[in-house]
């Protein structure tokens, strides 16, 4: 059975310090979002990557969710961050909105596609424990803790899976969900609004007039 740490009662610097250590060795953790609880790994180890995908029997070629502890990240990673993206992210980030972008040539890892998407999408989760470890971690590879095209798990009492698969789980009881994140795709010549979520597309409109939907 994985180590199982309750957030609710465990002092954050302790569960933060456990989580690193995991993620360090390659581990894939589960931890509570806004949205359900996840999975995460290192975003530039390719078998942590790997094994998160076999936990949620993802088809070939899905590429992960990753997080990121703060904007700045993003020329690491991304190739163009445009005006119209900035404003988007000084408003939405930390929050519901994740971004589609173009990753940069060359970069070092393997979320799943072999580099051949050459795109990703990327959020600063707006949770504490999260952000904390962001700190310290690197850019994290996120998938939803549940089978590839179910529900996120809220209930761990639902996990489908074998806990020995786990690293460390990190609980914070029985979770709600606001709904999803919106998304927002930056790869192409405009910006278009991928997906409704959390974030009313009045609101983005009302920062990018004319955005696509």
């Amino acid at each position: 059975m994985a180590q199982r740490i309750d957030l609710t009662t465990q002092a954050l610097a302790i569960a933060v310090e456990t989580a690193i250590r995991n993620l360090n060795a390659g581990e894939v953790i589960l931890a509570p979002s806004e949205f359900g609880y996840v999975y995460l790994c290192d975003a530039f180890k390719p078998d942590a990557v790997k094994a998160m995908h076999i936990l949620r029997g993802d088809p070939e070629g899905v590429v992960p969710q990753v997080f990121i502890k703060d904007a700045k990240v993003l020329s690491g990673l991304v190739t163009n961050v445009s005006d119209e993206i900035g404003l988007l992210i000084e408003k939405f980030w930390p929050g519901p909105l994740s971004i589609t972008f173009n990753v940069q040539p060359g970069l070092s890892w393997n979320l799943g596609d072999s580099g051949k998407l050459g795109k990703v999408n990327i959020r600063i989760p707006n949770q504490n424990f999260l952000l904390q470890i962001l700190e310290s971690s690197g850019p994290l590879a996120v998938a939803a803790a549940a089978l590839s095209g179910k529900a996120a798990t809220l209930d761990l009492a639902t996990l489908p899976i074998y806990e020995s698969d786990i690293g460390v789980i990190f609980t914070d009881g029985v979770l709600t969900s606001p709904g999803r994140s919106t998304i927002i795709d930056a790869s192409g010549a405009t910006l278009k609004i991928k997906r409704s979520g959390v974030i009313n597309d009045n609101e983005i409109s009302a920062l990018i007039p004319g955005i696509f939907t």
